[in-house]
């Protein structure tokens, strides 16, 4: 983890896209509305021609990364486009062809404008599929006029009606806190998790009321790098009422920071961010908490909603003698249960729920999870009453239950012999109500000793509640490389899909059939608090003081 750096500020804008937009106005943005692609998955990016490869402009290459010019529409790779606006004065400002993001040749590096922002996501909404938010009408005529080549000025107000008229409608039908994430450059990844974080009930409960004020923060800190300062504010913008898409820009940026070896614009695996969010969550709000070196006592909001415990009991085959370990969790990893997988030659192929007569369910992976497990003869463990080591088995429980539970499907495989990756599509069937009394350690350990009563140790999970609630899905669709996730959070009983800045209220059966990877269940006394009306949180903070401003967000 990188050091934090006491003087933090926030990053100048660029001045040479301050320069172009002083110039040009919003004129090249409009235009090169013309030459932006959608895929199925949300991604946007730069064609001129959907039949031609870009090649740079100098050097004739295709490979790497391209941009594209703003002013002259000329395409360089990354190792001529310095040399291209050094040539040609006034050609600073490009955009990432690959992923559409504004880009200075002559800084280096992406820049944020969320007047581009806008033009790039009024595009995405004019491609959208006609039954989106019911603007079936005003898509279908925006697409004919386009067909009829009428001018870029009339197509850019139709788009801004568009969104214009999806955001009335979005406020008439859509409960609070449901508000659209702009895609910052191959972000979906946290998007998603953002989307399912800002739906957990303790952590909702926690910010909104104020527990962890970003103006006292500050007072007390000299370092302004603080994670949980930016997801409050987060909070304040999505549960303000305001239902144009948001801009974490702020956020990233921090995270970015803070998580060095996690900062590029590619594309992140969901949940190594997830688990990178709760460590600075607890690295600045644990700092004051007393706590333990397991953190079992860390009364965090990260490690008071989503810490457990795990019960490890390895068992000497030769003697009987059992060594048990405990370890803290935020969340459990299970395997699908491949046993029910076709033998196909194709590893992204989906496997849906009528094409096999048996699947995989949560219940089998999580029988799978807690099943004993016998260690192979490489990985003998010493046993303390043989004096020596001994084939053993394995079986994992859980001793303690968090009040958000969190389950993480392996759907990534990585082959270090074969030094290849690959992902699983199998369909998984998962419960919308778990109960987690088979998965505890006092039931295991009496389902090993033929179900006898005995006193379990103490604090046993008698008190514990062991029914959930499923509030929050994040999934996965696409290639390994190339993928989009998406998630599905249930308000009120009923899902809205959450798809960067798009929120669409959907059927519980697009949520089952859908590829689960992160699913996040809460206690169901939490559960039926989280159902009750959020009409009693404030619109804005105490004090009617207006939400802070940040640089780089909407």
């Amino acid at each position: 983890m990188s050091k934090q750096n006491p003087s933090y500020t926030n990053p100048e804008p660029c001045k040479h896209l301050a320069d172009y937009k002083h110039k040009h106005g919003l004129n090249g943005f409009k235009t090169l509305q013309n030459c932006l692609k959608t895929t199925p998955y949300g991604r946007t990016s730069v064609s001129k021609h959907e039949s031609e490869t870009p090649r740079c402009s100098l050097c004739f290459g295709y490979q790497g990364r391209f941009y594209f010019c703003l002013i002259c529409s000329s395409i360089a790779c990354s190792g001529h486009a310095n040399e291209h606006s050094q040539s040609n004065r006034g050609h600073e400002i490009a955009v990432d062809v690959e992923r559409a993001e504004l880009y200075c040749c002559v800084c280096c590096d992406q820049v944020y404008d969320p007047d581009f922002d806008r033009a790039v996501v009024s595009k995405q909404f004019m491609d959208m599929p006609g039954n989106v938010n019911g603007a079936e009408g005003v898509v279908e005529e925006s697409n004919k006029k386009r067909r009829l080549g009428l001018g870029l000025e009339l197509e850019w107000k139709r788009s801004k009606r568009l969104v214009s008229m999806a955001d009335r409608r979005s406020k008439s039908i859509f409960p609070l806190g449901l508000r659209g994430l702009n895609n910052l450059g191959s972000t979906c990844f946290m998007n998603s998790v953002l989307q399912a974080l800002l739906q957990a009930p303790p952590l909702r409960n926690y910010f909104l009321n104020d527990r962890h004020n970003r103006q006292s923060c500050r007072k007390k800190s000299a370092d302004r790098l603080c994670l949980p300062c930016d997801i409050d504010v987060i909070f304040s913008a999505v549960f303000s009422g305001d239902r144009t898409p948001y801009s974490p820009a702020q956020f990233l940026y921090s995270w970015w920071q803070l998580s060095e070896n996690l900062a590029s614009y590619e594309q992140q695996d969901a949940h190594e961010f997830f688990i990178s969010m709760l460590d600075q969550i607890h690295e600045k709000e644990g700092k004051s908490k007393l706590q333990n070196k397991d953190n079992r006592d860390c009364q965090c909001i990260a490690h008071k909603a989503f810490s457990g415990l795990l019960r490890s009991d390895v068992t000497c085959i030769t003697c009987g003698f059992t060594s048990t370990t405990y370890d803290p969790y935020v969340d459990i990893s299970l395997n699908l249960d491949m046993s029910f997988c076709p033998s196909t030659g194709t590893s992204n192929r989906t496997s849906k729920p009528n094409e096999n007569a048996s699947m995989s369910t949560l219940l089998g992976c999580l029988d799978l999870f807690t099943r004993p497990e016998k260690l192979g003869p490489d990985q003998k463990l010493y046993c303390q009453n043989c004096q020596e080591r001994r084939n053993s088995a394995k079986q994992m429980s859980i001793r303690r239950l968090p009040v958000v539970l969190c389950l993480h499907i392996k759907r990534f495989e990585h082959s270090p012999i074969r030094k290849m990756s690959r992902k699983i599509d199998q369909y998984l069937q998962f419960p919308f109500s778990l109960d987690m009394t088979p998965y505890l350690s006092s039931t295991i350990l009496r389902n090993r000793f033929g179900n006898r009563i005995f006193a379990f140790e103490e604090g046993d999970e008698s008190d514990t509640c062991t029914e959930y609630e499923i509030f929050a899905v994040v999934t996965h669709s696409g290639m390994l490389d190339s993928g989009h996730y998406v998630t599905y959070v249930r308000v009120r009983n009923q899902w809205y899909k959450c798809n960067d800045a798009w929120i669409t209220e959907v059927d519980e059966g697009v949520v089952r059939a859908s590829q689960c990877y992160l699913m996040y269940y809460v206690q169901k006394g939490f559960h039926y608090k989280a159902s009750e009306d959020l009409s009693c949180f404030p619109m804005s903070p105490p004090g009617g003081e207006s939400y802070l401003q940040i640089a780089g967000c909407c």
